[in-house]
């Protein structure tokens, strides 16, 4: 008798377990849509099964199932570009930075491994494609998520994440010669920022956005300093007009006096509380396609939205024929996975016509990638690759240099 009540006990706690799970999947799903749905209009992609044939088996479950899959996951159409794979760079990089003058790529820093970070520049040279002539940064650098812009001799480099996983910033800021190779302070700025836009305008060096000190709030804080000939003509930074939208990972580019911040995210991996070693620990992240613009009126312009949302491009543009030319990054995580999901094109943003057009692919999806332009041909080296055709997430990161010959129309 005891056996045959202990068996309809558990029978009925079985059941009322069922029922609760059964609740608990409702209303999760219920607070998802909700919060879906308070996103800005210009994160949210349009629904779409996904046609490519290379993804179609992996994603067939999915959408047999009633899940459509966004279009900002999808690979986009796009035509195929010869690509030739060149000498590679002597260490692998992620989230590294790159600045290109004349026909030199200074190509510094990054994570090697998420344990281990790089602490020097290696140099490209376009006219015989080859590396050559290392040489260190500063000991109190940042080694990651840096801002960096240069007037064609000095290199102005910015705040950033100072060590490997998900480690602090630094409020540090230096100037590169290029020509003797040495390096000099600049006034830190009023607090530190991870991978902040970054340009020079009308004189001044401008530092906008990123992610405040945690590394995962955006921050909307604009400043700018006077400088020239690679020296600070003011001691402390000027706030300006703050950025409509905060978060890391964007290009920003300057054109014909007006300045153009693009892509990027809200939100960003953060230290895991009380790790030793600030392991990163995945948090909430929000791609979108704004793209912003400066001009005399000193406010900010919308202008047309990228093809999908993009970030990790801070230093993956180049400047062609009037056009911003974006090489690869990161678009929304998998719907289902929550992956990160890889881009694997080539934009370009048309400055006469203010037209998105999607111009190539790409060997494979690649994020954080530092792109050169020379005598016709585009460049791109370093960042971290897909997993393969059929799997759009990150995993290794890569030294590879590659070349497409590029001809746009103006």
């Amino acid at each position: 008798m005891m056996v045959r009540a202990s068996v309809k006990v558990g029978s009925a706690k079985f059941v009322v377990i069922c029922v609760g799970l059964l609740g608990f999947a409702l209303v999760a799903d219920f607070l998802w849509a909700s919060t879906s749905s308070t996103l800005p209009t210009s994160t949210k992609p349009s629904a779409f099964v996904v046609p490519s044939n290379h993804n179609k088996k992996k994603y067939e479950n999915a959408t047999a199932s009633g899940r459509f899959l966004a279009a900002a996951y999808a690979d986009l159409d796009a035509p195929q570009l010869k690509w030739q794979k060149m000498a590679p760079a002597p260490v692998p990089r992620l989230d590294g930075a790159a600045i290109q003058i004349r026909d030199l790529l200074f190509v510094f820093a990054g994570y090697g491994t998420i344990d281990f970070v790089h602490s020097h520049v290696d140099v490209y040279n376009f006219t015989d494609n080859t590396w050559g002539g290392r040489f260190d940064m500063p000991k109190e650098m940042a080694h990651s998520h840096l801002g960096m812009v240069t007037d064609g001799r000095y290199i102005y480099v910015v705040t950033g994440q100072y060590g490997p996983q998900c480690r602090g910033p630094t409020a540090h800021n230096f100037v590169l010669d290029t020509q003797t190779r040495k390096w000099r302070d600049l006034p830190p700025l009023p607090v530190p920022r991870y991978a902040p836009a970054t340009q020079l305008w009308r004189g001044r060096l401008h530092v906008m956005g990123g992610s405040k000190e945690n590394r995962h709030t955006p921050g909307l804080e604009h400043w700018s300093l006077a400088v020239k000939d690679g020296k600070a003509l003011e001691n402390e930074w000027r706030s300006e007009i703050p950025i409509p939208r905060g978060g890391p990972h964007r290009a920003c580019v300057v054109v014909d006096d007006r300045l153009y911040v693009l892509g990027g995210q809200e939100g960003d991996f953060m230290a895991k509380p009380g790790s030793p070693i600030f392991k990163c620990s995945r948090r909430q992240e929000v791609v979108y396609t704004d793209v912003y613009m400066l001009d005399d009126d000193m406010k900010w312009k919308t202008l047309p939205p990228m093809p999908k949302a993009n970030s990790h491009i801070e230093f993956a543009w180049a400047l062609v024929n009037n056009s911003i030319v974006i090489v690869g990054g990161t678009t929304e995580k998998h719907p289902i996975t929550k992956k990160m999901v890889l881009n694997g094109e080539v934009v370009q943003f048309n400055l006469n016509t203010l037209k998105w057009s999607v111009i190539g692919k790409l060997p494979y999806r690649v994020k954080t990638t530092l792109v050169g332009f020379w005598n016709g041909w585009l460049y791109f080296t370093s960042g971290q690759r897909d997993k393969g055709p059929d799997d759009p997430s990150p995993k290794k990161v890569i030294g590879e240099m590659w070349r497409t010959k590029l001809k746009l129309n103006e």
